[in-house]
């Protein structure tokens, strides 16, 4: 699993809480907690300014409230919260998977139970919704032929599921399912 982990464990950036305009950069690694930020200002002083960067590693984030404070008043609670997590080595594997694996993850799962799924990650919400999730429950619909596969080309795996499958016993699989949906 730890080949699934690549330098950078995550990275975020936007712009500081107002009144500043200024744009924060948080990068964790295997070994360190990154904040770099660019003044953004108008004023003749500022420009030409080189960005701050303040580099630590996982243990010494923990121990540094100031810092911690930053990054939660720059990007949220949540952040903070899944920063620390990472810096605590608690990574999360699942989100690391390529799609293909999580892809045949979800085509293992009922339906219902994929549905549920999405709504858990924007990632899960993002492979559900894919055209080639819905490609592959179309394909392993009970009724699935030529003819459905032209109709899919034209308007879409997701619509087509919805039209022909949807209300055949949540699109059980071919060998499991007796009657034509069409």
């Amino acid at each position: 699993m730890a080949s699934l982990l690549g330098d950078r464990l995550f990275e975020i950036s936007g712009q500081g809480p107002p009144p500043q305009k200024d744009f924060f950069q948080l990068v964790i690694t295997k070994n360190e907690v990154i904040l770099t930020s660019w003044r953004i200002s108008l004023r003749l002083e500022c420009r030409g300014l080189p960005p701050n960067q303040q580099k630590t590693s996982h243990q010494d984030f923990q121990n540094d409230k100031t810092l911690q404070y930053e990054v939660g008043a720059v990007f949220g609670q949540r952040i903070l919260d899944y920063t620390a997590a990472l810096c605590q080595g608690k990574f999360d594997y699942l989100e690391r998977l390529p799609d293909d694996i999580m892809l045949r993850i979800m085509y293992c799962l009922e339906l219902k139970d994929t549905a549920l799924l999405a709504q858990t990650s924007r990632r899960f919400k993002t492979l559900f919704s894919s055209e080639k999730f819905w490609e592959q429950t179309v394909r392993n619909c009970a009724g699935f032929n030529r003819d459905i596969e032209d109709i899919a080309s034209a308007m879409g795996w997701k619509s087509t599921f919805l039209t022909f499958f949807h209300n055949t016993s949540v699109a059980q699989p071919a060998q499991k399912q007796t009657n034509s949906p069409i």
